[in-house]
């Protein structure tokens, strides 16, 4: 088994040895070999292999000129290394390059090289096969490009730990270290990079793209993360299609067809250019323009594409680039390449056959492949660019830097810099290796490694960690994962107005290790979109939706498509399509186009307004009014007419009238917590106040009225003392409501956002409504009890008491009061307080106007009546009304008992009181202009009722005479009638209290 494994990969060896002749590599010895896959070529030829023959490798098509720079820096970097005096001094490395025509199949092909040996190795196969002599180890490689195939060759390197770093393979599969142990690169991984693509489109707020990926380990990882970060953002995807540049044309047609039938501009790319170029000319064809390309590094500036003839299709293109670096002398050695002098470089002469379009003649001493390659050449095939002219020899003497190619394009030195870190990389590595301190070493115990029999995993191990400075200033070490992590270059495609070739004009940055919405910088002066334009193109499903509305979904369709609906009142929007409409703080309301959010109309009584104006008025003129009325009584105080309604009493009910009208004023004005609490409570005791004062006052009259004849004991109880009593014991009931009210639950300002969206009310609560109606009921249940004493004393003395009045005035409380309550239930905001002063002033206004305007148009304007006779002639008439009333019925009664005994007919008690039976018509009282003239003479009066007439007589003496003529005179005038009924005496005994 040992025999066979060491035949098949002699086998494999020299089979792949005899498949690159001289000329397909670059080779040098030296003590320590460096392998290196860089793509020379673009491609290979399809040719159909029908096994009729021994297959034959296939040929390499379409140039590469930045790959053939990649390799030159390589080899740049490993001659200055050798002729470094600190760097592996006494020690030379050789190198081993071959060209991977950017495909999978060379490049294992070439890695198959790099491993034979260090497979012999292992396997100690020294004894069966002695062949290692003449072919050194490999112990590290420098490649591959792509990540499809460094992921190949990784896999491959992998099984013998030959350490691998890559200067251009990013995708971040290869970052998995369980399945690629030996795999670095000194290139960042891509999960930055898409990364960066999600926050471009988000920077110029687009959000409807499409995605195209080459079908390889390079594309398909990429747009997958690309896709996790566009998730976060919102951003949606229209189409997602795969290519390859091995694609048929049948399915470059199905994208283009994809392409151009969708309304995303914005295409994102992850994909290298030998694999975008057969999409691109496609496009090319159909002239499909207005697209804005989003390049990954792979393509970004790949001469492929890059193309003067393919810009007006893509010239909208923004990409990301490595950053560049410095390499001292590199341009200098660029341009010293020839073949004669590139021995070693087999790659070379091609080189010179492309870039002047000639071909070199070949020696005798060149292979049969080199043979054949030639006379393909001289039948006029062009192999470099594939054209069928014929190419003049080459005579040797061409100069370099005539002619413009992507080779001496060294201004940005991107993937060219990463290969020189790369072969840095391990030179530092092997450094550490040669400078160990035995016991300090990275192997077991401390051991360091042989530097002349340093094996490739050796190597390994001290590019794991490895940490060094590079050229630049700049700390080199991988991480975990094998991987450097760097920053990128924001680039624009532009033309050149020179030449009219494509150039990069570098527009932005992205700082991977910036804070996240700090990494990305973008200078939009420096961006032509389409080659011209400034102004940004719109990428979007839907139009924006405008400050003031938000964004709707659309059913069935992405999140991205979507419908513009205003923001409901009381919400808006600041910001162009806002997902959702913010609310509007308590205080505020959106304005019309709900945009922003403005302070809510305050709603309150206020005194400036109209309304608020009209009730202070009215309620000045009841304080006005009361005054005046105050002032009548106090200055005619001693006058019958203020004595006969209970003057202290009237003061006071003129000043709780008074206080009345003042707390209505509490109720105008923004409510504050101080105003709550006293409103209700002033209006309520005020209004007690009141009642109590005119309840005491009828009550009064009535019982004395109605009483029978005063003694000193009824006079001591129905004194001011017990008045003013009954008085404080009425309102003390009111008060102790109030005070409840206060402590358990006291009003309290409050803003009312409920009632309507845009205004606030500002009100007061009344913390409990059954304290309020506690309190106005009670009130009511005096002005009850005060309206039954007044509608019963409704026939007293005119003159004496205002009863007719004061119900009156106690029916307009109660319609007042009664029609409050309804009035408060469906009333809100400013109208509850407005309703509550209305019913205050309407209800004071009532007893006011019913209570004092009639006294007090007496005293102004009627004098005459105003006089102790007027006064004492009414209640005389009342009191023998009364008497009479009561004669006759005693009168009946007496006849009735007489016809039922006999028959006869009784006489009355003799008497100055006569009674007629003639049944004359009544008459009415003596008229206001007789009553002068019987103060003089006393005066007579007639009463009638149904069975007769009564007449009665009663004179006055002047004021003026003494009291002893007085009582004389009123003996004179009293009452002859021994058994004259008692209520008689009973107000005849009340007028000297007048």
């Amino acid at each position: 088994m040992t025999s066979y494994s060491c035949c098949l990969i002699l086998f494999l060896f020299t089979w792949n040895t005899a498949a690159y002749g001289p000329n397909q590599r670059a080779q040098k010895k030296g003590d320590i070999i460096l392998g290196g896959l860089f793509p020379i070529h673009f491609g290979v030829a399809a040719k159909d292999q029908d096994l009729k023959s021994r297959p034959e490798s296939v040929e390499c098509i379409r140039y590469n000129f930045r790959g053939f720079r990649w390799l030159q820096a390589m080899i740049f970097a490993i001659e200055e290394i050798n002729s470094s005096p600190t760097l592996l001094p006494n020690m030379t490395l050789g190198y081993r390059i071959f060209d991977t025509c950017n495909t999978v199949s060379k490049a294992l092909e070439a890695t198959l090289s790099f491993v034979a040996q260090n497979k012999i190795d292992s396997l100690n196969l020294d004894e069966f096969c002695n062949c290692s002599e003449h072919i050194p180890s490999t112990i590290a490689v420098v490649g591959a490009t792509g990540s499809g195939i460094s992921t190949a060759v990784a896999n491959l390197l992998g099984l013998f730990y030959i350490p691998q770093v890559s200067y251009a393979s990013s995708s971040r599969l290869l970052s998995n270290k369980n399945q690629f142990k030996s795999f670095l690169r000194t290139i960042p991984n891509d999960e930055h990079q898409a990364t960066a693509m999600a926050d471009i489109i988000e920077y110029f707020r687009w959000n409807w793209v499409g995605t195209i990926a080459a079908d390889d380990d390079y594309g398909r990882p990429g747009i997958e993360k690309f896709r996790e970060e566009a998730e976060e953002r919102d951003i949606c995807i229209d189409f997602s299609e795969l290519i390859s540049q091995y694609s048929d044309e049948e399915e470059i047609q199905q994208v283009v067809e994809v392409i151009q039938n969708s309304t995303a501009r914005v295409i994102v790319v992850f994909s290298s250019g030998p694999d975008l170029e057969p999409l691109i000319k496609e496009i090319v064809r159909r002239n499909i323009t207005g697209k804005i390309w989003l390049a990954s590094e792979a393509w970004a500036s790949s001469s492929l594409i890059a193309m003067p003839e393919f810009f007006r299709v893509i010239g909208s293109t923004i990409g990301f680039a490595l950053k560049a670096g410095q390499i001292p002398g590199f341009r200098e050695f660029l341009q010293k390449v020839h073949p004669k002098k590139s021995t070693n470089n087999g790659f070379a002469k091609e080189f010179w056959e492309e870039t002047f379009n000639c071909y070199l003649p070949e020696g005798s001493k060149n292979s049969p492949a080199s043979t054949s390659f030639h006379k393909g050449h001289e039948e006029g095939l062009g192999a470099g660019n594939g054209t069928s002219s014929f190419r003049p020899p080459c005579t040797g003497e061409e100069n370099i830097t005539s002619v413009e190619t992507p080779y001496l394009d060294y201004t940005h030195l991107r993937i060219s810099y990463n290969v020189y870190l790369a072969v840095y990389s391990i030179a530092h590595a092997l450094q550490d290796i040669y400078t160990c301190t035995p016991g300090k070493g990275l192997f077991t115990n401390g051991s360091c490694a042989d530097i002349k029999k340093v094996e490739a995993w050796q190597v390994l191990k001290h590019l794991r960690h490895l940490n060094f400075t590079n050229n630049m200033g700049e700390q080199v070490d991988f991480d975990e994962f094998g991987d450097l992590v760097g920053n990128y270059s924001i680039i624009n495609w532009h033309l050149s107005p020179e030449d009219g070739s494509v150039v990069f004009e570098e527009v932005g940055h992205y700082n991977v290790y910036a804070k996240k919405g700090e990494r990305l910088f973008i200078n939009e002066n420096k961006i032509l979109w389409g080659g011209f334009s400034k102004e940004v193109p719109f990428s979007n499903c839907s139009r924006d939706c405008l400050p003031g509305t938000r964004k709707g979904i659309i059913e069935g369709e992405p999140t991205c498509c979507f419908e513009c609906v205003d923001c409901p009142d009381g919400e808006y929007s600041d910001e162009t399509d806002a997902s959702a409409c913010d609310k509007c703080p308590e205080d505020y309301w959106s304005n019309e186009n709900h945009t922003s959010c403005i302070p809510k109309q305050i709603e309150f009584l206020a005194w400036t307004e109209p309304f608020g104006i009209a009730l202070t008025l009215f309620a000045v003129l009841g304080i006005f009014l009361t005054s005046f009325v105050l002032g009548v009584f106090t200055k005619f105080r001693n006058t019958p007419i203020v004595k006969a309604t209970n003057r202290e009493l009237s003061y006071l009910l003129l000043f709780s009238l008074l206080c009345c009208f003042s707390s209505s004023l509490f109720f105008i004005g923004e409510p504050q917590n101080w105003t709550c609490r006293l409103r209700q409570p002033a209006f309520g005791i005020s209004f007690v106040l009141c009642i109590s004062c005119i309840l005491v006052k009828t009550n009064r009259v009535l019982l004395v009225f109605e009483a029978k004849i005063p003694t000193s004991l009824h006079r001591k109880w129905w004194g001011l003392n017990l008045q003013f009593l009954l008085v404080f014991l009425c309102t003390f009931v009111q008060i102790v409501i109030c005070v409840i009210w206060l402590y358990t639950a006291p009003p309290s300002s409050y803003r009312n956002h409920e009632l309507e969206d845009e205004i606030i009310f500002i009100t007061c609560h009344e913390g409990s409504l059954m304290a309020l109606g506690f309190l106005i009921g009670y009130t009511c249940l005096l002005a009850a009890i005060c309206f039954f004493f007044a509608f019963k004393s409704r026939k007293l003395p005119e003159n004496f008491n205002e009863a007719k009045f004061i119900t009156f005035s106690m029916l307009i409380f109660f319609i007042v009061w009664i029609s409050f309550i309804p009035a408060y239930a469906s009333t809100y905001g400013k109208f509850v307080s407005a309703v509550e002063v209305i019913a205050i002033l309407a209800a004071s206004f009532g007893l006011l106007a019913c209570i004092f305007f009639n006294k007090v148009y007496i005293i102004l304007f009627k004098p005459s009546r105003n006089t102790i006779e007027e006064v004492r002639c009414s209640t005389a008439a009342h009191a023998f009304k009364v008497a009479a009333r009561a004669t006759l019925r005693r009168s009946n009664v007496s006849r009735k008992r007489s016809n039922s005994l006999g028959g006869s007919t009784g006489s009355t008690p003799s008497s100055s009181i006569s009674s007629k039976s003639n049944h004359e018509d009544p008459f009415p009282l003596p008229a206001c202009a007789e009553r002068q003239r019987q103060q003089q003479r006393g005066c007579k009066q007639k009463v009638s009722f149904g069975s007769g007439t009564v007449t009665l007589s009663l004179s006055f003496e002047e004021p003026q005479k003494n009291a002893m003529a007085n009582r004389n005179t009123k003996r004179r005038n009293s009452l002859e009638a021994q058994n004259s009924d008692d209520s008689l005496m009973r107000h005849r005994a009340l007028l000297p209290l007048q």
